[in-house]
């Protein structure tokens, strides 16, 4: 078993991203909800993430959504960020809210919609000049929904040839993060449906491409665990979009629906060498009858519990109980493992930090959620329209 003071180390460098949309206004495909205090630009949801990095101490970055959060000066926006005390992290790109996307974006049988969508994305990456930020991360609500609609080998040729010219544009230090989901919008064929997709696809690209796993884009019983230790297995890991589901979608805090599921992910990651800079821990969520910011912390807490267990695995005894052909002993090292209270351990971490050991209490004492509320009048929330 790690000893407590190696744990503890693991913790301290554990960095989580949040993401400037779930600082929005959000809803369901019938609805947007708004609520008091939510930012009104790019500069007010960095000056929200770092009140989250603030109270956790393991949210240093904030991740952008081109066009949500275009500015004018995006080296301007990064200075304000590291006067925050944060910095911008990954630049997603959007090609999906858009009338000519209706039949797909760098998969439309039209090309002229298909230099437009590969357009925007070479603008991201030019964003990411500006911002300093080292990954693209790409996901294509491309797909189509009856039989016959369009030819869907000519759709995986268009999407290579879309994804060839933007992985020619990255720079270095530069990586592209392809995302897939295995249904919606699309109903009867998504053009990036599953982790063998993007893997074929960033495999045949070359090293700057990398897989990123969202952790609610699975059908129901997917063995997450399963492709993380395979794409570990290949260097084809760049990271996560951290999120939870019962059925479809990720709207909600991560390890809300299945913190076991969390866990058992963790531990690949811990077991496969993927904890470090290199697989990048993003949440993706949007919190839609939550406040904001205290989902944000509670997503950032599970996520640290379950690293923490996963950090706590006992691996020589669970390695020689598997060697050994012991089933019981090995599922029982697991659960001594994620059985564990492992709030205390962090709560003495974030108190060596120099923060406070309970980042929930903290916030609501801050007065943070009644000064945005009473600045924060008039003009036009941050969010999408429905």
């Amino acid at each position: 078993m790690s000893s407590l003071t190696s744990v503890k180390a693991a913790l301290t460098t554990q960095a989580i991203e949040t993401p400037s949309w779930a600082y929005g206004n959000s809803g369901t495909r019938f609805k947007v909800f708004a609520q008091e205090g939510v930012p009104r630009t790019a500069y007010e949801k960095l000056d929200d993430a770092a009140r989250v990095h603030a109270h956790t101490g393991v949210t240093p970055t904030v991740a952008l959504h081109i066009p949500w959060d275009r500015v004018d000066d995006y080296a301007a926006l990064a200075r304000h960020a590291e006067n925050q005390g944060i910095r911008l992290g990954t630049i997603n790109s959007n090609t999906f809210q858009d009338d000519d996307y209706k039949l797909g974006s760098v998969c439309h049988p039209e090309a002229a919609v298909r230099r437009k969508a590969v357009d925007h994305l070479l603008e991201c990456v030019d964003v990411m000049d500006a911002t300093g930020s080292r990954d693209l991360k790409l996901w294509f609500a491309d797909g189509t929904n009856y039989p016959g609609q369009d030819d869907i080998r000519a759709r995986q040729d268009r999407l290579a040839e879309a994804l060839a010219e933007v992985y020619a544009r990255l720079g270095e230090g530069q990586r592209m993060l392809l995302e897939y989901k295995f249904f919606e919008p699309a109903f009867y064929s998504t053009d990036v449906p599953d982790w063998g997709t993007a893997y074929a696809h960033c495999l045949k690209l070359g090293p700057k491409a990398q897989v990123v796993v969202d952790t609610g884009h699975h059908a129901p019983g997917t063995n997450i665990e399963f492709i993380v230790a395979s794409l570990l297995r290949e260097d084809k890991l760049g990271g996560f979009d951290f999120n939870s589901r019962f059925y479809a979608d990720d709207d909600l805090m991560a390890g809300a629906a299945d913190p076991f599921q969390l866990f058992r992910i963790m531990y690949e990651v811990v077991r496969g060498g993927g904890f470090t800079p290199e697989v990048a821990f993003m949440l993706d969520q949007c919190h839609n009858i939550e406040a904001k910011i205290p989902a944000i912390i509670r997503s950032v807490m599970n996520v640290q519990e379950a690293t923490a267990k996963a950090l706590l695995v006992d691996r020589d005894a669970l390695a020689a109980a598997q060697a050994s052909g012991d089933v019981l002993a090995a599922n029982g090292v697991l659960m001594d493992a994620y059985n564990t209270d492992v709030r205390p351990l962090l709560a003495e971490v974030r108190a060596e930090l120099g923060l406070d050991p309970d980042p929930m209490a903290a916030y609501r004492r801050s007065g943070w959620a009644e000064k945005i509320t009473g600045a924060r009048v008039g003009g036009q929330q941050a969010g999408w329209g429905a």
